[in-house]
């Protein structure tokens, strides 16, 4: 068993090597870099995957005994990896790392200029690969199992249409509902903010809210990111509009949730797969937690606000209820990252049907933009002026991340749950919030989250939380309670 740590350790260092070499290339890498560098993250991606299906692995595998609950779950693990990613020719592997390295970077041009053409030929590219890898993977019937379950242990297609028909019948009457109601004043938002100033805010919340600056740092990324380099060097990014005081806000306290998360794995797990989240969708209910039902509370901004008017002194004169409704207007508006929660999910909805039929075979990367534009006009109305605004606004098919969306969704729904839970242990929760006090509310995360690293499946997880499985009625309960009251007359 030590010999099969210790071999997985190893191999973790290159992981880590390669870590950094994907945060450089969002955040700092020269644009003429991009080919070069999907060459050496192919190399040593491809390094790694051999060294991890070699009989070496093998071996140990089948030597290895285990001698607690943690063992336990490294070597089931590892096991279903093993199995999963031997079927893979490491050919086919090397390539998929090196398509998407350069199908970010190409991503990233197409966004830029709003062409769509610039990416398609990448996209396909990555989808035909995606394809291959489930082809030799196997599947029962259907293909998007294979990627579900790289983002979310145990959880079916089928189980995950079943919660979304549950969830899009409330929303859609909910928002429906919510446009005959007192609808927040918005323009007190509209101005011009120091860029500079939001990086010193953005600094200020990361310190109130318990992240290790120490272990970490934040820079800016096209896309908002969390990367885990190493134990003691757990990454985020944000960004910053000049005219949206909100982005930046929001961003930087999403990603501080992840890291927290990242941050809070014991160090004695790291480097081993149980070192981990125990799913991109609880991964998201911390990143989730602290940046709505923390972020975007009354309490929060009863807290923060005398802080934040120092930085941004045209805000003085408006009361800090009205500037907290402003910032929770249900919109339908065109960007994921900045929806807010009542729409949030309908946007998650409809990436996961496309890509689900994308993979499937039921559409084409031609027809992409067209049906997303499509579904944009079923589910919220409003129909993107460019494929900017739309069908190129999010890098993750870029990563060849299929299967990553509903890890969003997902993670709304086990926040809610988490929170309901807490609330039994933290009667006064609201009350810490408003005082500033988080160390309890993180301890707790802590404790019943964050200390598990990936011993235990999601579906385990979330019900030795909270006594019973993931249910979207705390979600719906969460939602009608807060935003009767925004939108209150």
């Amino acid at each position: 068993m030590e010999k099969l740590k210790k071999h997985l350790k190893r191999l973790s260092k290159f992981e880590n090597a390669l870590s950094l070499l994907h945060w450089d290339m969002e955040t700092y890498m020269p644009e003429k870099a991009a080919e070069k560098r999907a060459e050496i993250i192919g190399e040593i991606s491809t390094y790694v995957f051999k060294e991890f299906i070699s009989e070496k692995t093998k071996e140990l595998l089948e030597s290895a005994t285990p001698e607690d609950d943690e063992d336990k779950a490294i070597l089931k693990l590892v096991k279903k990896e093993f199995e999963k990613h031997e079927k893979i020719p490491p050919e086919l592997f090397k390539e998929l790392q090196f398509e998407t390295a350069l199908s970010q970077q190409a991503w990233q041009k197409a966004k830029e200029k709003d062409n769509f053409e610039i990416f398609k030929p990448h996209l396909k590219k990555v989808v035909d690969l995606e394809k291959k890898v489930i082809e030799c993977i196997g599947y029962e019937s259907n293909k998007y199992d294979v990627l579900l379950d790289d983002y979310e242990p145990g959880l079916k297609t089928d189980q995950l249409k079943s919660i979304i028909v549950e969830l899009r019948k409330f929303l859609v009457e909910f928002i429906n509902e919510l446009d005959s109601g007192n609808k927040p004043n918005t323009e007190i938002l509209k101005g011009k903010y120091s860029i500079e100033k939001q990086k010193e805010f953005s600094m200020e919340l990361l310190k109130i809210l318990n992240y290790d600056l120490g272990a970490g740092r934040l820079d800016i990324s096209a896309h908002p990111f969390t990367i885990s380099i190493s134990h003691n060097d757990i990454r985020i990014t944000t960004r910053f509009d000049k005219y949206d005081i909100k982005n930046s806000i929001f961003s930087t306290i999403h990603e501080c949730g992840h890291a927290l998360y990242e941050q809070g794995i014991p160090e004695e797990f790291r480097g081993l797969p149980i070192g981990d989240g125990a799913s991109m969708g609880i991964h998201e209910s911390q990143s989730r937690f602290w940046e709505n039902i923390v972020g975007r509370s009354l309490e929060f901004w009863k807290f923060i606000y005398p802080k934040f008017t120092k930085y941004f002194p045209n805000f003085k004169n408006v009361k800090v209820e009205e500037f907290w409704r402003a910032i929770n207007t249900v919109e339908r508006s065109l960007i994921r990252t900045e929806a807010d929660e009542v729409t949030y999910n309908l946007h998650i909805m409809l990436r996961f049907e496309l890509e689900e039929a994308l993979i499937n075979d039921r559409i084409t990367v031609d027809e992409l933009p067209k049906l997303w534009n499509k579904k944009m006009k079923e589910y919220l109305g409003i129909v993107p002026k460019n494929d900017a605004f739309g069908v190129l606004q999010d890098v993750h098919w870029a990563h060849g991340s299929f299967g990553y969306f509903p890890s969003y969704m997902l993670g709304n729904l086990y926040a809610a749950q988490i929170y309901y839970t807490m609330k039994k242990d933290i009667p006064n929760f609201g009350e810490k919030v408003e005082k500033g006090q988080f160390i309890e509310i993180l301890s707790w995360l802590r404790k019943k989250v964050h200390s598990k690293g990936k011993t235990l499946m999601p579906i385990e997880l979330i019900k030795e939380i909270s006594n019973e499985e993931l249910n979207p009625k705390y979600f719906i309960e969460y939602v009608k309670e807060k935003f009767t009251k925004v939108y209150k007359k």
